[in-house]
């Protein structure tokens, strides 16, 4: 397994997606705490970490939020979790929480299915910039 530091999160998520990618660059704005580190589904981190929590991402096509040894969250509750780290203004979405998980769920998988038609894709995932790559797993 790959050696996470104790204080961090780990946000993996599709790295040949659009919408996926300016999420990351967002986050990595909005990630004042320095909560977050990133990879991408497609990397061998990503691979490794997936393996080593059981998740097949060919049936999980969405965003991961690990919390080594605590806990790991995907699709609405993933995303939630990371915009309600950012604080400030988006503190406001923690109103969200109030609907179901299951409607969260439906409406997170209707944009998730037709995100590379609505945002595009790229054909391979993204590079972080040199003084982003401390930001991403290996």
């Amino acid at each position: 397994m790959i050696d996470i530091p104790k204080n961090k999160k780990v946000i993996l998520f599709d790295g040949v997606c659009n919408l996926c990618n300016n999420s990351v660059i967002k986050a990595i704005k909005h990630d004042k705490k320095d909560t977050f580190l990133f990879a991408s589904l497609q990397s061998d981190s990503g691979k490794k970490i997936t393996n080593y929590l059981g998740i097949d991402t060919t049936k999980i096509d969405s965003i991961i939020l690990y919390e080594p040894n605590v806990s790991y969250d995907v699709k609405s509750t993933a995303a939630l979790k990371v915009i309600n780290d950012f604080g400030g203004i988006w503190n406001l979405t923690k109103l969200l929480w109030i609907f179901p998980e299951g409607f969260r769920n439906f409406v997170y998988d209707y944009i998730a299915k037709n995100r590379y038609k609505w945002f595009g894709k790229k054909e391979s995932c993204m590079m972080p910039t040199p003084e982003l790559k401390a930001k991403f797993l290996a």
